[in-house]
């Protein structure tokens, strides 16, 4: 028998002073999917994170709101809560840096690295902003980068060539607190002796990192490493160093010892051991998701930190890449520098965790949402493909067995080719490889809908004696529908609980594939997913530049027009009948429109109906509809639409079809 893992996850800490956007998102999707992967193959995996809570940028929001900074890391937090949970990222334990745990933690810490030697002082020379009247942070120090040339760079780190420097070396530099170049001015600072653990880490990099990541590393050890200041001078937000007289921690030291906070109010809470994961000779599995951005605070720094006060070091740092939108950095001016709340506000987000699962590999290459790319992607795979399965089948399971599917299976070889094709995904998932399994994914659904497409169970249904048959084919086809949700559930864990409604099965793990469902009762397929609307994506522009469309004059009528009233006698002429609904399709070159023949009791038509974003065309076989049978036919480049059926609703997923009281019959008359 497979001996469980034990396995500790985190993601960067987001920082306390500003709310999540789409960029932040893709690490904490990339976490998440991998954390949900490994629970569903029965491992014991513990997910933990944090707001990253102290520094200037902190001090200087709070300062500028007229707030404490506690007041704004409270309510900070509390957003980049809500955020996980509307994604659904699934953290055992949120905390944030400022907590009392963390406070102990880094004293603990820190006075174990004092009292093994690791720690000595020296005076340096610092950016000071005399305008502000404070040193500055590496970060609020801006120029030309000393090694390469590139303007605008960090003060602590070139973006263009990765040099590591000092602020003051940096050319034509500026505080970008005032925007005054800075002086320069001596204090005392604690610094820890990272240059003593320099061969400890070039036998520990490339095992931990990978090859690329450990090549780039290879360029600071040529370089020599260098002993790395932990104090910072008031005026400071942070943790007081003991001991010491205006001195505080600097950031970059209290953050990541905040992983091993978080985790410690979750061993409170759930009476964990936190020596068995943190100590020295501990065996669990601890794994850091981060940003191309910080590998050098999490593959020198942290485990020089961990080495110096007797903790383990990671078993692995996976390192991902920037997210740009239509090929460019994300902007507010151009409306791309979107957050999450207000693209969760617009848009389900399984949606985005599946189009970032669909760009991202085990590299840190950076990945590019491109808005027309999404839509196609969403709507082509998991509409289109996906959910299309189970609407395809689910109504002939419901007409013909009365909602339960077949005691048997006409054959099992489909399913399978998706049981030996799950374990290619599965070493996927585990390599970070989401780009690769979502593909091995959809070309499974792609075969499951060539089964259904060539045995044709809606001719089947016509013919005397093959209702059994049917029965078999669409409980084969549920049956795949179910794998693929368990092929996708790391992936969009929301759509994945609607679907186990709809299938009746419990919550679905990856044994699940080995069990195929047959003579249950499955529910009345209702919408899984509605198709994405581009002016959705323009809403979500528009509203985070904060530009508004222009009213064209042809609006402002249309809108005078709404209002307009009307009396009896033009009311009465509008003939609303009672249609039934014979088929329903998708209605090639059309986002919005379908194809619906209706039986008006006498006659049947064609009518086009604007309502593709909110119904799936198989859920609307069999279903009544009021319509107006007098409307002039409209010619449209897909046919003539007869008639027009009667909806309500917002728009988008809300769309709402007016349906008779039971018992109303095709062709009779709405009072």
């Amino acid at each position: 028998m497979t001996q469980t893992r034990q396995i500790l996850v985190t993601s960067a800490l987001p920082y306390a002073n500003n709310s999540l956007h789409l960029g932040h998102l893709v690490e904490y999707v990339q976490t998440d999917v991998w954390v949900r992967f490994q629970r569903m193959r029965g491992q014991d995996c513990i997910y933990v994170c944090a707001s990253d809570a102290h520094g200037t940028p902190t001090m200087l929001r709070a300062e500028e709101e007229g707030i404490p900074p506690e007041a704004l890391i409270a309510r900070v937090a509390a957003e980049h809560r809500a955020d996980f949970d509307r994604f659904r990222i699934s953290v055992d334990n949120y905390l944030t840096t400022h907590a009392s745990e963390n406070e102990a933690l880094t004293h603990l810490v820190y006075e174990r690295l004092l009292e093994a030697g690791h720690i000595t002082r020296r005076v340096i020379t610092q950016a000071y902003d005399e305008a502000k009247q404070m040193f500055l942070p590496d970060r609020y120090v801006r120029g030309t980068c000393p090694k390469c040339g590139t303007p605008d760079q960090y003060g602590d780190a070139c973006e263009n060539c990765s040099a590591i420097y000092s602020p003051l070396d940096l050319k034509d530099a500026v505080s970008v607190i005032s925007g005054t170049p800075p002086s320069a001015r001596e204090s005392e600072h604690l610094f820890f002796k990272l240059s003593a653990f320099e061969q400890e880490l070039k036998e520990w990099v490339p095992n931990h990192v990978d090859r690329a990541m450990a090549r780039k590393l290879q360029e600071w050890f040529t370089a020599g490493l260098q002993d790395w200041d932990i104090s910072r001078d008031p005026p400071y937000f942070g943790f007081a160093v003991p001991g010491e007289q205006n001195k505080f921690f600097y950031v970059w030291f209290d953050a990541p010892i905040g992983y091993m906070a978080s985790f410690a109010d979750l061993c409170r809470r759930e009476n964990l051991d936190f020596d068995s994961y943190w100590g020295a000779d501990s065996s669990v599995e601890l794994y850091h998701f981060i940003g191309k951005d910080i590998v050098y605070f999490h593959t020198l720094f942290w485990p020089a930190i961990l080495a110096g006060a007797g903790y383990r070091k990671p078993t692995g740092v996976f390192v991902h890449g920037f997210l740009t939108v239509d090929g460019e950095k994300m902007s507010k001016r151009r409306g791309t520098f979107i957050m999450a709340s207000t693209y969760a506000n617009h848009l389900d987000p399984d949606y985005l965790r599946y189009y970032f699962a669909s760009k991202l590999g085990p590299g840190a290459d950076d990945l590019d949402l491109n808005f027309e790319d999404f839509v196609a992607k969403v709507n082509s795979d998991l509409v289109g493909k996906l959910v299309n399965i189970a609407s395809r089948c689910a109504g002939f399971v419901h007409k013909l067995n009365d909602g339960r599917l077949a005691e048997r299976l006409p054959n099992e070889e489909l399913l399978d080719q998706f049981r030996q094709a799950a374990e290619a995904i599965a070493a996927d998932y585990e390599n970070r490889d989401f780009a690769r399994a979502m593909r091995g994914i959809m070309a499974l659904a792609d075969a499951a809908n060539r089964y259904i497409d060539e045995r044709k169970p809606w001719q089947m249904a016509k013919q005397d004696g093959q209702q059994q048959a049917v029965v078999e084919v669409c409980t084969v086809g549920i049956n795949l529908f179910k794998n693929l949700i368990v092929l996708l559930k790391p992936v969009v864990p929301a759509l994945a609980e609607r679907a186990e409604s709809f299938l009746a099965c419990g919550a679905l793990n990856w044994s699940d594939l080995e069990r195929p469902l047959l003579g249950q009762r499955i529910a009345q397929y209702q919408a899984l997913l509605n198709r994405v609307e581009r002016a959705t994506i323009d809403k979500i522009i528009e509203e985070t530049s904060g530009r508004r469309p222009a009213v064209t004059d042809a609006q402002t009528q249309d809108t005078q027009s709404d209002s307009a009233e009307i009396d009896i006698e033009l009311f009465s002429k509008v003939d609303l009948r009672v249609a039934r609904i014979v088929a329903a399709d998708f209605v090639d070159g059309a986002d919005k429109l379908l194809k619906l023949e209706l039986d008006l009791g006498s006659e049947r038509r064609v009518v086009f109906a604007g309502i593709r974003s909110a119904y799936e065309p198989a859920a609307l076989a069999g279903r009544h509809v009021v319509v107006v049978a007098n409307l002039k036919p409209r010619k449209m480049r897909f046919g003539t639409s007869q008639g027009m059926v009667l909806a309500a609703g917002p728009g988008g997923g809300d769309i709402f079809l007016l349906s008779p009281d039971e018992g109303a019959q095709p062709g009779m008359q709405v009072r």
